[in-house]
């Protein structure tokens, strides 16, 4: 573990040891609640605009990191968890 000039560790290095024992110390379920809560108060405190926004934004990120071929892949893999009529929807 690297050391600043006071040889303490940095911010980010103490964030990383948190979240390391955060996560060997809960479990999904834990996890699955604190992004329920996080979720719930987002939704309180922003409007549609917001969340328009944000999903443009994404959306406009996706598309220029990713080509046609992550796209045909992954409307292949919506199709079967779809069923896509077809099939058992075992995927």
């Amino acid at each position: 573990m690297a050391k600043n000039n006071n040889n303490k560790m940095s911010r980010s290095e103490a964030g990383q040891k948190g979240g390391n024992k955060t996560a060997r110390e809960h479990d999904k379920e834990f996890f699955e609640e604190i992004g329920q809560k996080g979720g719930n108060k987002t939704a309180r405190e922003h409007d549609q605009e917001f969340f328009e926004e944000i999903g443009q934004k994404g959306g406009e990120a996706t598309s220029r990191n990713h080509d046609q071929e992550f796209y045909e892949e992954i409307g292949r893999k919506g199709g079967k968890r779809s069923n896509g009529g077809q099939g058992s929807n075992n995927s």
